[in-house]
């Protein structure tokens, strides 16, 4: 008989970020959290869908709160500690989210709005004739 041969597979060991960035994009239907290091290398992310809300619910700053706790609970698990939040969209989520990041326990050190706003936009349509 054949000998059966195991691979052990490499496990990285969790690394330490002192400091990171929150992508927050809030939609009118959901928002959506990304967690990344300096660099930019994601290291978490979560939802409102994510979470366990459907529907109309995904839309509430409660379903944008419960999303953003379990962020930063795994940045706690990576030892950050500072963060810089970096907010897109229009949804009802933006400011919970701050708010949830804070009583998170994270130190926020930059806020910046990077909605992208049209700076006059495509050519509009004809005018309808009837």
């Amino acid at each position: 008989m054949a000998k059966k041969t195991t691979i052990k597979k490499k496990v990285a060991a969790p690394k330490s970020f002192s400091a990171g960035r929150v992508y927050v994009t809030a939609t009118f239907n959901n928002t959506l959290v990304t967690l990344t290091d300096g660099s930019g290398n994601t290291l978490a992310w979560g939802s409102s869908g994510a979470s366990g809300f459907k529907g109309a619910r995904k839309a509430t700053p409660f379903a944008a709160i419960t999303a953003v706790e379990g962020v930063a609970q795994k940045a706690k698990g990576y030892g950050m500690n500072s963060v810089e939040v970096f907010i897109k969209g229009p949804g009802s989520g933006r400011d919970a989210a701050i708010r949830a990041l804070k009583n998170a326990g994270m130190n926020i050190t930059m806020i910046a709005d990077v909605t992208p706003m049209p700076h006059n936009g495509p050519r509009a349509k004809k005018r309808r004739r009837v």
